[in-house]
């Protein structure tokens, strides 16, 4: 058969379908189901996705909720840029700011205490993921996002950017220690 030959004669719709396709097909249809019926459990039980608040927030008063964390709990400051390091008090509010190319401040936390972390971005979309614990999120600019968070295992924490956010996207990091 060539595509210069005519088309059949028949109606395509009227052919039987072979046993092999009918098994294809049902087996097809299964797996859309299952996953269709998974993606609400796993949502309900699966403490997968991250339960967040979403708040319409300016750059400038995010900018100064930061600030003001940081005048009330710098401990220290690291790196030749001199990033600030902030251990805020148990179960209060953390506010953390993306912007080119930075995390900031960095975070000192303590184990099994819950904070509501804030974040959001006050220049581009970036994406916050906390490694080794797999935590991913989109980081818009004029959204603050409020996380609770419970950190429980002690350790440092890097803070990547997983949304290209320009030349030096590759340097932005950012640290969280989780202390005893």
């Amino acid at each position: 058969m060539t595509s210069f030959m005519p088309p059949a004669q028949k109606n395509w719709w009227a052919v039987p379908v072979g046993r092999q396709e009918l098994v294809w097909i049902a087996i097809a249809l299964v797996w859309c189901l299952i996953m269709f019926f998974m993606m609400p459990f796993w949502h309900m039980y699966g403490d997968q996705n991250i339960s967040n608040e979403g708040y319409r927030v300016t750059p400038v008063k995010y900018q100064a909720k930061v600030n003001e964390m940081i005048e009330k709990y710098k401990v220290r400051e690291v790196g030749a840029m001199k990033i600030p390091v902030v251990a805020p008090p148990d179960g209060g509010d953390v506010y953390l700011m993306a912007r080119l190319w930075q995390w900031y401040p960095m975070l000192e936390l303590k184990k099994d205490v819950t904070y509501r972390l804030h974040l959001t971005s006050i220049d581009w979309n970036h994406g916050f993921s906390l490694q080794p614990v797999n935590i991913n999120l989109q980081v818009v600019p004029g959204y603050e996002f409020v996380l609770n968070i419970t950190p429980n295992k002690a350790g440092e924490y890097t803070i990547v950017c997983n949304e290209y956010c320009g030349i030096m996207h590759h340097t932005m990091l950012g640290k969280i220690w989780v202390k005893e």
